[in-house]
């Protein structure tokens, strides 16, 4: 038998004792022995919970029981999971974790130490939840050069974005429902922002190229200012408006950003709608590959850390490379990435067409029936450029990129 302690009884934690416990037979069957939880670390009691008598707070319970092979963390944060993941692995247990904060800022350390002990640092559900990605970049994508990942990766903005397409409701409107919901936290920043969406292409990114990104190096932009009006432009070209978090391989150069992106009918992400993630990948001999499902949720995203604990309890004592090497991959200057954009001006054509024609050349002109503005989709310019020529026209009301 296989003892497992769970950091963290929280809305994951729980979930991993749940799915642990409801499919302990199948498990079983997969592994080739049982798998029982033995210690669950929380700050709280848990009074009538079936599982309270495993509940404890100290962690020194765990880190110096020598039955305990596998732990789980599901905590969130740095500190003191970080702590507490490190002590773990040095102590010669294999660890599982959902936590995207402590993967993104510590995940080379921590596939290091788990190498140097013959162990398994695993962490698929730091990033899409349920959705299987961590796993088929680092095993089932080795051969190929990946040379873009874009991904719906936040199921909260998502489903803020997708209500104000299908109801033509206003940003402020929509987060509260999400809020009442439950979708969004009271403080939504790290969603909203795009914070939440940063440190998961940050991880994919490391993951794609094997070397550390710093996720504080990714431009990030985040929902707060798209408009019903921009829903409502976007429609009119037969587009949809997402955010994402996307990396690109231009050459010798990589480029990282997370921001709003509008997209029509032909892109795989464009059907992506609610608290729904999808994540597209493209490799230089796969071409294009699709993940879809549930990023987040009690239940699904403890399916991803049962499926690491199930994987670590195949491997004991025997290590699964990923390659993530300390050595930090420099990202190229956003600035010189190359991009459409849609731009909406205050005042009316006969007021913008001349110095929108001075500026950008020929553009596509978008009309929404929106009085007093002027829009149009630029061609393809680099971001540094756009931002000169956006500030010497001196009357952008709003300004998204375009990916079509």
């Amino acid at each position: 038998m296989i003892k497992v302690s769970v950091l963290g009884y929280g809305t994951v934690g729980s979930g991993v004792v749940e799915v642990l416990t409801t499919n302990k037979d199948s498990i079983a069957k997969k592994v080739g022995q049982e798998i029982e939880v033995k210690h669950i670390l929380d700050l709280r009691d848990f009074p009538g919970d079936p599982h309270e008598a495993k509940v404890v707070h100290d962690f020194n319970q765990i880190v110096n029981d020598d039955e305990v092979q596998i732990v789980v963390e599901t905590m969130g944060g740095v500190k003191p999971a970080y702590d507490f993941v490190k002590a773990s692995l040095e102590a010669g247990k294999s660890v599982c974790t959902s936590n995207k904060e402590l993967v993104a800022k510590h995940g080379a350390e921590l596939i290091a130490i788990a190498k140097a002990k013959n162990i398994n640092f695993f962490f698929e559900a730091s990033v899409g939840g349920g959705i299987p990605i961590i796993r088929p970049i680092n095993e089932c994508v080795t051969g190929d050069v990946i040379e873009e990942i874009s991904g719906i990766l936040n199921g909260t903005t998502n489903y803020i974005l997708s209500k104000m397409a299908s109801e033509g409701a206003q940003y402020a409107d929509v987060l509260k429902q999400a809020q009442d919901l439950g979708y969004a936290e009271r403080n939504p920043e790290a969603d909203v922002e795009g914070y939440d969406a940063c440190r998961k292409i940050a991880i994919l990114t490391s993951l794609a190229y094997g070397k550390q990104v710093d996720f504080e190096d990714i431009y990030t932009e985040g929902i707060t200012k798209i408009s019903a009006t921009d829903i409502k432009y976007a429609k009119a070209l037969g587009a949809s408006i997402k955010i994402f978090g996307s990396s690109k391989k231009v050459g010798d150069k990589i480029y990282a950003k997370v921001a709003p992106v509008m997209i029509d009918a032909n892109h795989p992400l464009y059907m992506v709608n609610d608290v729904f993630n999808g994540i597209f990948v493209k490799g230089n001999m796969v071409g294009d590959l699709m993940f879809y499902g549930s990023g987040a949720g009690k239940l699904p995203t403890a399916s991803a850390v049962v499926g690491d604990v199930v994987a670590a309890a195949k491997n004991l004592n025997v290590n699964v490379p990923i390659i993530w090497d300390s050595e930090k991959l420099e990202l190229a200057d956003i600035k010189e990435a190359s991009q459409r954009f849609f731009v909406r001006l205050s005042g009316d054509k006969a007021a913008n067409e001349a110095k929108v024609s001075a500026a950008f050349g020929n553009v596509d002109v978008v009309d929404a029936g929106i009085d007093c503005e002027y829009a149009f989709i630029t061609s393809a310019v680099t971001e540094g450029d756009f931002a000169k020529k956006a500030e010497e026209l001196g009357n952008v009301v709003s300004r998204i990129r375009v990916d079509f």
